[in-house]
């Protein structure tokens, strides 16, 4: 039974690009979550804006990453800079990832219509592998590999641009530019053991809204990410607005041997509340082991009863 579990949790690590270099996990509503990998994102919606998202992957497959997310963020009073603070606990089998990390945006008009923000990130990441769920303790004595796993918290920072308007933005960002290695024994003469290691990843986002009739809008977006050693990642997403109140769309995402399918839908319930849901279909090997991808999407934002938001918020 221990080895079949072994055996399980290296075929996720592998399709994960080796999980022991693992970076920030995906999501399928970026658009919405953006100060997750770009800090000058914060305080951009003109309000308070609390998100929490819950993302199941690979459902049905023993061990598959489990994600959770919560961030808020707010401009301050002068508007030109804006604070944010965001959670992300991510368990893939017996590695867990805990991510917590405070922005700061400063932001500039560049024209009548246009704002050009600027973000720093800083906190720390909590790396853990539970060596009780995977191996005993003679197993984890007799094997190198496991004799010296990390479980302590780590600091990093990381920065961010966000141009926009009220119709498109693009965002450059590295949310970790610190290069942590896990691995308590570092390098030796020897070389180490394993990789356990958060690399710098580069994002590039952006998206457009057009207006097809009064009532309906189309919105196509896309994420590009680049992390060092490891080949690049996209997302392209395309939402129909229906009378400003429900997106319907989808989604492809390319990212090694995970490529999928996604369907996306959105309902601005108030004013104040917004709920999405994605499903994610597999169309790479995966797919006969896995009945795919779910990520559920909570937004509240808080408005004062004398402000008025400029224009609407499409991202």
């Amino acid at each position: 039974m221990k080895k079949s579990r072994v055996y399980i949790f290296a075929i996720i690590a592998l399709s994960c690009t080796f999980s022991f270099a693992q970076q920030l996990p995906q999501f399928s509503q970026y658009m919405f979550n953006t100060i997750s990998v770009n800090p000058a994102y914060a305080g951009s919606r003109e309000t308070i804006s609390v998100v929490g998202l819950h993302r199941t992957q690979w459902v049905g497959l023993e061990g598959g990453p489990s994600t959770q997310t919560v961030s808020i963020h707010s401009p301050l009073e002068k508007e030109q800079i804006g604070i944010g603070l965001s959670i992300i606990n991510d368990q893939l089998g017996f590695e867990n990832f805990v991510f917590a990390y405070g922005d700061f945006s400063y932001t500039i008009n560049t024209s009548e219509t246009t704002k050009l923000a600027f973000g720093l990130k800083a906190g720390f990441t909590h790396y853990n592998l539970d060596g009780d769920g995977f191996l005993n303790e003679q197993e984890i004595a007799a094997d190198p590999f496991f004799s010296d796993i990390s479980s302590r918290w780590n600091p990093n920072i990381g920065v961010g641009l966000f141009l926009h308007s009220n119709r498109w933005y693009l965002g450059l960002s590295a949310p970790r530019i610190l290069n942590t290695d896990y691995n308590l024994r570092g390098n030796n003469d020897a070389g180490p053991e394993y990789l356990a290691l958060e690399r710098i990843g580069y994002y590039v986002t952006g998206g457009y809204v057009f207006d097809l009739s009064s009532d309906l809008k189309l919105k196509p977006s896309a994420l590009f990410k680049v992390t060092n050693g490891a080949p690049i990642s996209f997302d392209i997403n395309a939402n129909l607005l229906f009378f400003e109140k429900f997106w319907l769309g989808g989604g492809y995402r390319y990212n090694l041997d995970t490529t999928t399918l996604g369907a996306q839908a959105d309902f601005q319930v108030s004013q104040q509340l917004r709920i999405g849901y994605t499903y994610e279909y597999f169309l790479s090997d995966l797919r006969p082991y896995t009945s795919g991808t779910h990520e559920i999407l909570l937004m509240f934002e808080v408005y004062k009863p004398r402000k008025r938001i400029k224009s609407p918020r499409y991202f």
